[in-house]
């Protein structure tokens, strides 16, 4: 990484950091460059193999191409504060070395990064909109691929979110790209040293400055103003309860230990895999890399709690844990699960906000929520129970941003919807607290609600415990999501558009017994800002509220991934103890013939199914 600019002072800033004052000119470097290619961000970002990251200007392009388009955006970029920092994976420390010397050149005054270039995506967000005096920042870049593998032969990614905290919407998205098209220069600050990230310091030359921070300090601060810290304390010392929140050797591990330990009191140990690594574990790992909180990947938890991939119980030989959870590579997705029970993240959500009465977040009551398309219709079902406003937008947590901003002061002219709950159906829970979804927030609710539930009733409640209580009121909306990953992108988007061109001519036929009430491509226009999203699924929806949906994931880096969902409505009265993979099975088998999916991708099984 070449020279470290390191501690050469004892001279302490008002918060105990060291400051370390250098005497430095800075001077731009302006390098040539050309476009290059295949430079479009996806829904979170930009992500591509790390070798191809490595190679020559392609970090370098991009990141001045986001500057080129915050500029044009007239942004504060110059005089202003930026946030830096990733979630550990390779090539981590060196991609933001870069991204600091491109940062300084553009005319960024102050640059904030988490103890060892760790932060967290929600506490990135909690940085840029709380930290200081609050909204000091202008935005923020992190250097993530969420819960693909990491590793030089895996992937890498970067993202830029805005000043409120929240991804790039799609006209800045739009802008970025089309620089990536047209840049011909980098701005570079030239012979600067790397900077010492490894522990807290500020660093000042010139009329700059550099301010390393404890990673977990800001989100803490947050999460403390959103919960109850002392009565979910109570539940941890329970003698009959227990814990285990499997980090997956992502960057989740230093927040798992300060709050679920050091803070909550867990037992040392009941964080586990909570050592950050560049490989997120690698291989060797019996998740082999992918840290991802699911059945399939999630599987050293998954076990623990007494289940196998499928769900289904298993005998472990050892007492299982009254609580689970599990956090992927950049702890923005959660699992929840109780002994030998698994909620799925579409039943998570709907009954956090079911529940949200118990947490002091919402102690003023719940005025919106929202989930994606593809998640299940389990949480319209509450919000109209409880009379609050319920959005279905597109796959990407930017959807829910507008929304949680309408009536702000970005948005001052619309209604008001915050406090607010969104999720997704791909293990993403959150509120208005940030503007990313949030791992460590969705289990602290759990533990919130289990909590105040356990002390009413004078005895241990359980996550399953909430879940049939829930079921008997609302009813249970069988959920499954089969991913079909890495197949040919070209054959994956002519079965897409077949089934597209089919819109509208389905209604009122019949298929396995059921009659089909729409099937289109789903578009959303959003109530805030007027703007349009089109192409963002295609649904097959019947008459009795089952759901097939199919989708093109945008976070791969290698071909396509074709997402199919699966959806199976059951009222109270009915069945409510089955296995929803057997549940939607019968859907699936008519999926297939709907989509032809085994004539365009080869492939006549899942890869994950969740």
């Amino acid at each position: 990484m070449g020279n470290i600019l390191s501690l050469t002072s004892n001279i302490c800033g008002g918060d105990g950091r060291p400051t370390i004052k250098k005497d430095a000119t800075l001077t731009v470097k302006t390098v040539k460059t050309e476009p290059i290619p295949g430079q479009a961000p996806g829904t979170s970002g930009l992500r591509k193999k790390t070798k191809v990251f490595m190679e020559g200007n392609y970090l370098a392009n991009y990141v001045q191409s986001v500057f080129n388009a915050l500029i044009d955006e007239k942004a504060p970029v110059v005089g202003g504060t930026l946030v830096v920092s990733g979630d550990g994976r390779y090539w981590n420390p060196e991609a933001i070395q870069i991204i600091i010397k491109i940062a300084l050149a553009n005319g960024v005054s102050r640059i904030w990064c988490g103890t060892d270039g760790l932060l967290s995506t929600p506490a990135t967000s909690a940085v840029i909109r709380c930290r200081g005096w609050g909204c000091e920042a202008f935005g923020g870049f992190i250097c993530s691929a969420s819960h693909n593998p990491g590793g030089i032969n895996d992937d890498f990614g970067i993202k830029y979110n805005c000043e409120n905290g929240g991804p790039a919407p799609e006209k800045m998205t739009n802008k970025m790209l089309e620089w990536t098209g047209k840049i011909k220069e980098i701005k570079m600050i030239d012979g600067l040293p790397d900077f010492d990230l490894s522990k807290p310091a500020i660093y000042r030359f010139a009329d700059r400055t550099i301010e390393v921070f404890d990673c977990v300090e800001d989100h803490l601060k947050l999460l403390k103003k959103c919960f109850d810290f002392n009565s979910i304390k109570k539940l941890i010392a329970r003698d009959d309860f227990s814990m285990c929140y499997d980090c997956m050797c992502g960057v989740q591990g230093p927040y798992a230990r300060k709050i679920i330990e050091d803070e909550l009191g867990a037992k040392p140990g009941s964080c586990t895999n909570a050592d950050p690594k560049p490989d997120f574990g690698g291989p060797s790992s019996a998740w082999h890399g992918h840290a991802d909180p699911n059945l399939t990947y999630a599987v050293e938890l998954v076990a623990t709690m007494g289940l196998n991939k499928e769900g289904n119980k298993i005998n472990t030989g050892k007492p299982i844990p009254s609580f689970g959870a599990a956090a992927d590579g950049d702890a923005d997705r959660n699992m929840i699960l109780s002994s030998q029970f698994f909620v799925s993240p579409s039943d998570s959500l709907a009954m956090i906000v079911a529940n949200s009465d118990l947490i002091p977040q919402f102690s003023w009551g719940l005025k919106g929520c929202a989930r994606s398309m593809p998640t299940s219709g389990a949480l319209d079902l509450v919000a109209k129970a409880k009379g609050i406003e319920c959005f279905e937008v597109p796959t990407g947590w930017k959807f829910f941003g507008n929304l949680m901003d309408s009536g702000t002061h970005y948005f001052p002219d619309k209604k008001k919807y915050t406090p607010f709950i969104c999720g997704e159906e791909s293990f993403g829970t959150g509120a208005d607290h940030v503007r990313e979804k949030d791992g460590m927030w969705a289990v602290l609710a759990w533990l919130q609600i289990l909590a105040k539930k356990t002390e009413k009733a004078g005895k241990l409640v359980s996550v399953e415990d909430v879940a049939n209580e829930h079921w008997k009121i609302y009813g249970r909306n069988y959920y499954a999501r089969y991913d079909y990953e890495g197949v040919d992108k070209k054959k994956a988007e002519e079965m897409m558009k077949m089934m597209g061109d089919q819109s509208g001519r389905l209604v009122g036929q019949m298929f396995g017994g059921m009659k089909m009430k729409t099937n289109d491509v789903f578009e959303y226009t959003d109530p805030v800002d007027g703007s349009v999203s089109k192409n963002q699924g295609v649904r097959f929806i019947f008459e009795d509220g089952s759901r097939i949906i199919f989708r093109l994931s945008g976070t791969g880096v290698a071909g396509a991934t074709v997402r199919l969902y699966l959806e199976k409505y059951v009222a109270p009265t009915g069945d409510l103890t089955l296995h929803q993979f057997d549940v939607v099975k019968p859907l699936a088998d008519l999926a297939l013939q709907l989509s032809n999916l085994k004539m365009y991708t080869g492939r006549d099984k899942p890869t994950v199914i969740t």
